[in-house]
């Protein structure tokens, strides 16, 4: 199951990789111009990928995007527009990645939860990002089919 959270604009913000999505072969499910891309690749054993080496290619990253896998425990991940107004929330659960394209997000430990986080560098410390309050708790709204 694949799930795109989009800001009202139509923007898509995130897009969730459920831990019982299947299909086979492979599928890249981000737009080509991303600059992280994420895919899934099903492939049955003594299938083979030939070496390679990728070539340079020059690259422009303007906004950090970042890929999180949930390895275990529950994260409520909350998702923000540019402006930073609230939109949603959705439940992520072991075996879950997510990937984060653009505007706000922010999360909170449902349970004790190990998460794996990849992005590109390198980091530039506070400059990379813009920190904001919160969504009241209140407030929160869960995405219909996004976890509990």
């Amino acid at each position: 199951m694949i799930e795109r959270i989009c800001a009202p604009a139509g923007e898509e913000l995130a897009l969730i990789l459920r831990r019982n999505y299947r299909t086979e072969g492979i599928t890249f499910l981000t737009a080509n111009d991303y600059s992280q891309q994420l895919g899934y690749m099903n492939r049955p054993a003594h299938y083979v990928i030939p070496p390679h080496v990728h070539n340079p290619v020059a690259r422009e990253v303007r906004f950090t995007k970042e890929v999180l896998f949930i390895r275990s425990g529950r994260v409520r991940v909350d998702f923000y527009t540019e402006a930073q107004a609230y939109i949603e929330s959705s439940v992520l659960e072991a075996g879950d990645v997510i990937l984060l394209a653009f505007g706000g997000h922010g999360f909170e430990m449902l349970e004790a939860s190990e998460i794996i986080e990849v992005k590109q560098g390198p980091y530039v410390g506070e400059q990379d990002k813009t920190r904001f309050a919160a969504v009241p708790p209140q407030n929160i709204r869960l995405r219909e089919g996004g976890g509990a």
